[in-house]
């Protein structure tokens, strides 16, 4: 039987389309980040514009995984819809998520075991969708090998994504990534004063301070961020700029943060 396989969306657009080049592209903003010593993440909260605007700050997320390259297993991965509205959280059906850096697989046993009712298989939700694509060329040259669960995130209340993520986050080789871009089209100075307060509502776990004006993937961001409560976690702020740092122009921005969730007792060896 053949596997179908779901084909890269955006490559060209917001990343480049040649294996070699993109291979190239993310292994330089990798290691761009310094080395820091620290323990492995439980989860990350990442951006998801073109990599030209927000693989830098992308990249010092994923370059805390490069020294725990063979402890995951498994990445789920959530992120918000921009092409198509509806209910609840997306699976796919695919047996794959192709990139030019090759195929990614899905995990079956794991998306066939989530049984709850807030979550079903929709391949309209993942056919065009961006925000979990442009995560996985980082995830191939961060990690080793690793299958993955892609969940869409539509209209949803916090407390229903966090059970969704509690039901998948089983032991130490699952790794949560949760893809969002923070405040849209505000002048540098209005988005940086939006942008470090929503920072601080991260690090505080404090969820119902995160709307979608602050967020554009506030519902899976508040979700993780209530599961990362009641599991005693603690957010660690890597990076906070804007398309006005990493890119030209200052007079419409985007927002854009890198988060890692660590144990409690942890936080001190990660600063």
């Amino acid at each position: 039987m053949m596997i179908r396989i779901r084909e890269a969306a955006v490559a060209g657009s917001f990343y480049p389309a040649e294996p070699g080049a993109l291979r190239a592209t993310v292994s330089r903003l990798l290691d761009r980040v310094p080395d820091a010593d620290g323990p492995a993440p439980e989860a990350l909260v990442v951006p998801h514009a073109g990599y030209v605007y927000s693989g830098p700050v992308a990249a010092t997320a994923y370059a805390r995984l490069r020294p725990f390259r063979d402890r995951y297993r498994r990445v789920v991965l959530l992120g918000p819809a921009h092409c198509v509205a509806f209910e609840g959280l997306a699976l796919s059906a695919a047996g794959a998520f192709h990139t030019p850096l090759g195929d990614v697989a899905l995990d079956p046993a794991a998306a066939a075991a989530l049984d709850h009712p807030a979550v079903r298989s929709f391949e309209a939700a993942h056919e065009s969708e961006h925000s979990l694509e442009v995560q996985l060329p980082f995830l191939q040259c961060a990690l080793d090998s690793f299958t993955l669960v892609p969940l869409v995130v539509g209209q949803a209340a916090p407390d229903t994504v966090a059970e969704v993520i509690e039901l998948l986050w089983d032991g130490p080789e699952t790794l949560i990534v949760v893809s969002t871009d923070l405040s849209h089209y505000l002048p540098y100075d209005a988005a940086r004063r939006r942008d470090s307060g929503t920072c601080r509502a991260v690090e505080s776990l404090d969820d119902g301070r995160i709307g979608h004006s602050n967020a554009c993937g506030a519902t899976p961001l508040r979700g993780l961020l209530v599961a990362a409560r009641r599991r005693g976690l603690r957010a660690v702020t890597l990076d906070l700029r804007n398309s006005g740092d990493t890119a030209a122009g200052r007079g419409r921005v985007v927002g854009y943060g890198a988060w890692m969730l660590i144990e409690e007792a942890q936080c001190e060896r990660a600063a």
